[in-house]
């Protein structure tokens, strides 16, 4: 029997985005999940297991990271979640690192980075880190 396919979320709600991380994940061996709004989130997070949330912190309905807290308060957190967001200032990250996230990716993220990550992320080859979380800047 075969292993399941690992489950990313991708909370995003610009479409063209979502589809073509959908699309970037699938392709590489993941099942994927899109979602573009704080509602959409926690359903499809709450209906089955997720191994890796790619948060957008600017959902349609608000503020993503409210979406870790809905989670939270109903125990279906995902293994690993981490936000994608334009903004690297130290209150933005330090909001990200309280709510739970394993690392903050600026905006645009390079697919390169996004899949190496990923991999060590869901491969379990970084544990949860102490101090600030990782902050990378997109080039592409």
């Amino acid at each position: 029997m075969t292993a399941p396919l690992p489950h990313v979320l991708v909370a995003e709600d610009n479409v063209l985005v979502a589809d073509a991380m959908r699309l970037l994940f699938e392709e590489t061996g993941h099942r994927v999940t899109t979602a573009g709004t704080i509602v959409d989130v926690v359903r499809a997070a709450s209906s089955e297991p997720i191994d890796l949330l790619l948060l957008d912190l600017g959902l349609s309905d608000g503020d993503g990271l409210d979406a870790l807290d809905q989670l939270r308060a109903r125990g279906a957190l995902p293994r690993v979640s981490v936000a994608l967001t334009g903004r690297d200032e130290p209150e933005v990250i330090a909001r990200c690192k309280e709510a739970g996230c394993r690392e903050v990716l600026l905006k645009p993220v390079p697919v390169a980075t996004l899949l190496r990550k990923s991999r060590e992320w869901i491969g379990g080859t970084e544990g949860r880190e102490s101090g600030s979380p990782e902050v990378r800047h997109g080039t592409t």
